[in-house]
């Protein structure tokens, strides 16, 4: 899966805004459709408290955050999967995306035109699942029509897999033919991984984002419930958050300023940060960490990877030469305060080649090449 998030919806529903405010970049945004044709791609840093607080027990001359990916694709609109606003270039750069973040206009504001000129957000979020669905639909039944001849050819007590591919295929038809997402479904490990090999855009995982203005932060409105209701029945999560308020914060120069401004409008942290770090963890991603007195710095893996596999994040040599990994978890360095206490508690454990890392680890690999 790629290791980045797309984000999507209608024209003027705030993506550029919000993606300016993720990535302290100046994206492309007007009060017109179209204004970003060509996507907006930025790297974010992952808010990880306990990077900060390993380095203040081990102090390092530098602090390296995690970063995730981040791609600002432009506004889709009804029609896109048969070409309509520059549709199949939207759709192809929402195919290369390992995660979805769908920005759902919940706001009234009569100053920023809405590209159907009413603020409906399940009509919006039907148009944007329509145009993926039909086009999805295509995929699915191009690889019907080639399955379908295959199974022609083999006899039925021996067709075995292609039996449960033609049962998903039809399955997925009927789904898509109603605009519903390929992840709604409840599927088996066997269907799961045809449906991978299919590489739907409804099928990756996603974040409804309720884009809402500031006084519904604090008291949910009707938009965002409605919002809520829908993604219940299609395996999505919601986040909430104001573009706008997000736009003020990520314009302040230094930490100290955001925190204050925060806190004087009532919030413990932003929603951006929240949304990375939903955004990191769609994307089945953890952190491992590696302290010293050079660097404190947080790594990205996949969760599952084995400590060989972890390593050759950090170079391909140490995957190739893998001898061991010194571990422990950062939790316990809290608790306990220091390495040499871990030591002494018998925390620090020497492991090899077939342990699964986990979230918070913090890791010194042995390796020869």
């Amino acid at each position: 899966m790629a290791l980045n998030c797309g984000i999507v919806g209608l024209p003027n529903v705030g993506k550029s805004t919000i993606f300016s405010a993720l990535t302290s970049a100046k994206a492309e945004a007007a009060n017109y459709p179209f204004c970003t044709i060509d996507p907006n791609v930025g790297i974010v840093n992952i808010p990880d408290k306990r990077l900060n607080k390993i380095a203040s027990i081990i102090p390092p001359q530098k602090i390296i955050p995690a970063v995730v990916e981040f791609v600002d694709i432009a506004g889709l609109v009804k029609g896109a999967s048969k070409g309509e606003g520059l549709g199949n270039r939207f759709l192809s750069h929402i195919r290369e995306v390992g995660a979805l973040i769908h920005v759902v206009r919940c706001f009234e504001d009569s100053d920023i035109i809405h590209v159907n000129n009413k603020i409906d957000p399940i009509s919006d979020i039907e148009t944007i699942q329509t145009e993926l669905a039909l086009a999805d639909l295509e995929t699915v039944l191009k690889r019907s029509e080639k399955t379908t001849k295959q199974a022609k050819s083999i006899p039925k007590d021996k067709q075995g897999k292609l039996k449960i591919e033609l049962d998903l295929l039809e399955r997925l038809k009927t789904a898509l033919n109603d605009s519903i997402p390929a992840r709604a479904l409840e599927l088996n490990e066997d269907e799961n991984e045809i449906l991978r090999e299919l590489h739907l855009i409804t099928a990756k995982k996603q974040i409804y984002l309720c884009n809402v203005d500031e006084a519904s932060l604090s008291n949910s409105n009707k938009y965002v419930e409605a919002v809520k209701e829908l993604a219940k029945k299609e395996n999505a999560f919601v986040e909430v958050i104001c573009g706008k308020l997000e736009a003020d914060i990520a314009a302040l120069e230094t930490q100290e300023e955001k925190l204050e401004f925060l806190e004087s409008v009532g919030l413990k942290e932003s929603g951006l940060d929240r949304l990375i770090s939903k955004a990191y963890e769609l994307l089945g991603l953890r952190t491992f960490f590696t302290a010293g007195s050079d660097e404190a710095r947080a790594w990205t893996f996949n969760e599952g990877d084995k400590a060989p596999k972890a390593a050759g994040v950090i170079h391909s040599d140490f995957e190739k030469g893998f001898i061991k990994a010194e571990i422990y978890n950062c939790e316990d360095l809290f608790a306990l305060g220091s390495e040499q206490a871990l030591k002494a508690a018998g925390k620090l454990r020497i492991e090899g080649k077939e342990y699964v890392v986990q979230d918070g680890d913090v890791i010194f690999f042995r390796f020869n090449v």
